[in-house]
């Protein structure tokens, strides 16, 4: 199926490693034009040598920390420079932030500024020229809302949930669609490495709490993401879809 992406311009936060890479390498295949903001400028040059080489559209990288409160202004007005255009925004930067019970407010609002205020200024400081050209994605990488223990991340990430069904509802006629996608347990650095470090920790998870057996790659989040960024998906909007092998529980 031609997704219809050439020449379509896609801002992805966190690209670096794990989900955000592979979804831009995905989208940069269907023959957009990749912008990969992230930290690393190391992994950001690798893989964006990695598209090019694939015969892709060259990425633009721009280095970004998006706890700070003005780089989602910066990261636009470098995109609007470099192509005076933007069609497709992927909020994928955030991680967990476990809390202790009493955990105190510098806590709290580090974990929510990544995980809830830097994806709403994103799409804030992209929406504009989406909306100039009647026509834009915006998709919201979140996570589970099924929570065992406290967690900065599941509360900020709720937010982005109810804060993207009402801005799908205000864009809607204007040809922007706004979804969110929960990934369960997808291969990453923070799933890899901290999460579940070991394949027998893996194995045990998975024969518990996935009817799949198996845990994610990013390339299963990110052929998702490349169709609801597409013409195909017009009438999705407002959606918060899971791409978990069966794990999340509510109906």
């Amino acid at each position: 199926m031609d997704l219809q992406l050439r020449g379509r311009v896609a801002v992805v936060t966190g690209a670096s490693a794990g989900i955000g890479r592979g979804i831009a390498s995905v989208l940069a295949l269907e023959g957009a034009q990749t912008v990969l903001v992230a930290r690393r400028a190391s992994l950001l040059e690798q893989l964006a040598e990695e598209i090019a080489q694939s015969k892709s559209p060259t990425p633009l990288v721009i280095l970004a920390d998006l706890r700070d409160r003005e780089a989602p202004r910066r990261v636009a007005e470098e995109v609007l420079m470099k192509f005076g255009r933007t069609d497709i925004l992927v909020n994928n930067a955030g991680g967990s932030r476990p809390l202790s019970i009493d955990a105190n407010d510098d806590l709290w609002e580090e974990a929510l500024s990544v995980n809830f205020t830097a994806v709403r200024k994103m799409a804030q400081a992209l929406l504009p020229a989406m909306r100039a050209r009647r026509w834009g994605r915006i998709v919201n990488i979140t996570g589970s809302l099924e929570p065992r223990t406290v967690n900065g991340a599941n509360v900020a990430k709720a937010g982005v949930h109810v804060w993207a069904k009402g801005l799908a509802c205000d864009v809607a006629k204007e040809g922007i669609t706004v979804n969110c996608i929960g990934p369960g347990r997808i291969h990453s650095e923070q799933i890899d490495e901290r999460m579940h470090p070991t394949p027998e920790n893996q194995a045990a998870f998975a024969a518990l709490n996935i009817p799949m057996g198996y845990f994610g790659d990013p390339e299963d989040i990110a052929y998702l993401v490349a169709y609801l960024s597409s013409e195909k998906a017009r009438y999705i909007t407002g959606q918060s879809l899971y791409v978990d092998g069966g794990m999340h529980r509510a109906i």
